[in-house]
């Protein structure tokens, strides 16, 4: 009988350290499933950016292009100016004649391009001027804000002083 209560006892034991075993096992299984969830959420969350970012810069190439679209459009010639330019080489009647208008066609272009840099040069440098001198007004009225709001507790102050050297002591 004691022999089968040793047994029982071993048997028992044995089964415990495997019960212990498997739930270090469970544990490291655990987590193990946990750094997987980590690693697989970080990775979603840096997907779901880059394609938030990749949506932003797709409507902004759109915009872009409905931009260049209707630049394009505004700088297409209209029909009847074609028709103008179309007969107006047409009756050029000999190739010298010819040069010459090609000539001062590509000056005029060249001319117009100059004015078209020097007209954003302009741009530019107003934008940047304009920009500055915001800047200096915001400055001057948050100055003048400050001072306003100095000379208005200086005057609360000295109203308080005041009334504290009117009043008489008990």
């Amino acid at each position: 009988m004691i022999q089968e209560v040793r047994q029982w006892i071993d048997e028992i034991q044995t089964l415990q350290q495997k019960l212990a075993q498997m739930q270090q096992e469970r544990d490291e299984a655990l987590a193990s499933a946990n750094q997987w969830r980590q690693r697989y959420e970080a990775e979603a969350q840096q997907r779901r950016a880059e394609a938030c970012l990749a949506q932003q810069q797709i409507q902004a190439l759109n915009a872009e292009l409905q931009q260049a679209d209707a630049i394009a459009i505004h700088t297409r010639m209209t029909p009847a100016y074609e028709r103008q330019i179309q007969q107006q080489v047409q009756q050029v009647q000999n190739p010298e004649a010819l040069k010459e208008q090609l000539v001062q066609a590509l000056v005029e272009c060249d001319r117009l391009s100059q004015a078209l840099k020097q007209e954003q040069t302009n741009h530019a440098e107003t934008r940047q001027s304009l920009t500055a001198t915001l800047g200096d007004t915001v400055d001057r009225l948050a100055q003048a804000r400050k001072a306003q709001q100095e000379q208005s507790q200086l005057k609360t102050i000295s109203v308080s002083h005041e009334l504290a050297l009117y009043q008489p002591e008990s």
